[in-house]
């Protein structure tokens, strides 16, 4: 019992560091030398006859280019000398300046371009591919205010050739802008949404009411127990735990981001496997207890633990395993599968565990949350000078470790890599609510558009959509629910009025499989 309460601790640590989520673009800031490079397109005319467009690289350091309706269209001017480490004995002032790669630091050439008056700086390559374009890690003289790009060795020889045959020639410097639903952002979309469905329907794939009634080998003690157990494993919310939870994940919000490092992040990747591992075998046992009728009858005595069942050991272990395995190679291209599946079984394992009564307790844990989100994204960097949840979602100072509490999937086509992530806490706070009102469906007997769980399953899915769009047109950290919540609590709230059943929502208490008929008498 010590161990199995220790596990149900960790689970819910776990889920207070996943509250903090955020839907993020990567945060640029002029003064840093580590900004996420990006896509950048140079768009180019040579005596006002538009010719065509080059692909670029955005530097690590000053800001990234505008948007295309927002980049001017300037003329081009060489550097002199051409490579830009010295002082400039040509005029580039409120022109874009073009430079080669060499001889001196990027910064360097940087600083001496803005020096002189420019826009902007186009660095040439000298090969066919892109570089990144850093600064020193020990650089100090970060002050830059205007963008610095990087095309290949074949754009800067049209460029070279049309300017000395003295030909008027301008540029127009903007970022690429992702589509609004590219591949990316459809996976972690489908993700999400099946993750939450299948979490809330966990209790008939698994079985869970008829297990006790297929073994008949278990004595009646036997079965008391199993049943007492199970129903230890649920953990109702009230309003004042609500709270509570809002409370605790602002705390640990700004913890991470005061004390964020590679040993603190560290101890959270431990804590994931323990979290992630217990997620698995919760998932796969219960399967089997529903599949295999004999998969109690082998017993097996270990140290602390005492008698378990054999199968359920194999289950156990390979979960860790896998989990091990994840840790150990975390790093790897191929990692984030591991650690989706660590963190859906992780989630189905949390909503089976946590629960909500009523639509009392989750209209206050989800306007918690919902206001929550707003502060932490969009009025902390009127006192932190920064978004605490977009630094913490970006893992600044964390050593080059990455907090685990996110499903992530590859930029699929995108040549500077990179994941598109979703935070736990956007999936299992709306995953509540939503498990809350399939539960309520089903005691009383209500199927598909009769009932709350279908119609909140698909405010959830536009919720998402609505999020991907914001982030899409804003280029900056959405808070993922500031659209969730009233897509899922809003859509509860107007079924409960139009139908005429708000108040037995409200009021009902669904605490446990035992009681849950209770509902049908609100």
């Amino acid at each position: 019992m010590a161990i199995h309460s220790s596990l149900k601790v960790i689970l819910l640590f776990l889920v207070v560091v996943g509250f903090p989520s955020v839907l993020a673009v990567p945060a640029n800031n002029p003064s840093s030398c580590d900004n996420d490079p990006k896509l950048a397109l140079v768009n180019y005319w040579i005596d006002g006859v538009e010719k065509g467009i080059f692909g670029a690289v955005t530097a690590t350091f000053g800001p990234y280019p505008p948007m295309k309706k927002r980049s001017p269209r300037l003329p081009l001017v060489l550097m002199n000398p051409l490579t830009g480490c010295g002082n400039l004995s040509s005029k580039v002032s409120e022109s874009i300046a073009l430079s080669t790669r060499g001889d001196c630091e990027y910064a360097v050439k940087a600083r001496v371009a803005q020096s002189g008056g420019a826009a902007a700086l186009v660095i040439v390559n000298n090969e066919e591919d892109l570089a990144d374009v850093t600064c020193l890690s020990n650089e100090t003289d970060l002050n830059f205010t205007i963008p610095t790009v990087m095309i290949l060795k074949s754009g800067g020889e049209i460029l070279n050739k049309a300017v000395d045959a003295g030909k008027r020639v301008e540029l127009q410097i903007y970022l690429q802008r992702r589509s609004i639903i590219d591949l990316t952002n459809s996976i972690i979309w489908v993700i999400s949404v099946a993750t939450l469905i299948v979490a809330s329907v966990w209790i008939d794939l698994s079985g869970h009411e008829e297990s006790n009634e297929e073994y008949d080998e278990l004595s009646a003690k036997e079965a008391s127990t199993a049943k007492d157990e199970g129903e230890k494993d649920v953990l109702d919310i009230n309003v004042v735990g609500a709270m509570v939870f809002v409370i605790a994940a602002s705390a640990f919000l700004l913890l991470l981001f005061f004390f964020m490092s590679s040993w603190f992040v560290f101890v959270l990747i431990i804590m994931f496997v323990i979290g992630g591992s217990e997620g698995i075998y919760y998932c796969i046992s219960s399967l089997l207890l529903r599949r295999c009728r004999k998969s109690r009858e082998l017993h097996i005595k270990l140290p602390l633990v005492g008698e378990v069942y054999f199968i359920h050991s194999l289950v156990w272990l390979a979960g860790l395993g896998f989990a091990i395995f994840w840790m150990v190679t975390r790093k790897e291209s191929y990692s984030w599968i591991g650690q989706d599946i660590l963190g859906i079984c992780f989630m189905i394992r949390v909503l089976q565990i946590i629960r909500l009564p009523n639509i009392k307790v989750a209209t206050v844990l989800l306007i918690g949350a919902f206001f929550y989100d707003i502060f932490w994204v969009f009025i902390s960097p009127f006192i932190f000078h920064e978004s605490v949840m977009v630094a913490v979602a970006t893992g600044n100072n964390s050593g080059g470790e990455n907090i685990p509490m996110v499903l992530r999937v590859p930029r699929f086509g995108d040549p500077f890599g990179g994941h598109d992530i979703i935070g736990f806490g956007d999936i299992l706070f709306p995953g509540l609510l939503v498990s809350f009102c399939y539960r309520y469906d089903r005691a009383n007997k209500r199927r598909f558009l009769n009932g709350y769980f279908i119609w909140l399953a698909i405010g959830y899915g536009v919720g998402l959509v609505l999020t991907y769009v914001s982030l899409y047109l804003m280029q900056r950290g959405q808070p993922a629910l500031l659209y969730l919540v009233p897509c899922t609590l809003g859509v509860t709230i107007l079924l409960g009025l139009f139908r005429g059943e708000l108040k037995a929502l409200w009021d009902c208490d669904l605490q446990s499989e035992g009681n849950i008929q209770q509902s049908t008498e609100a």
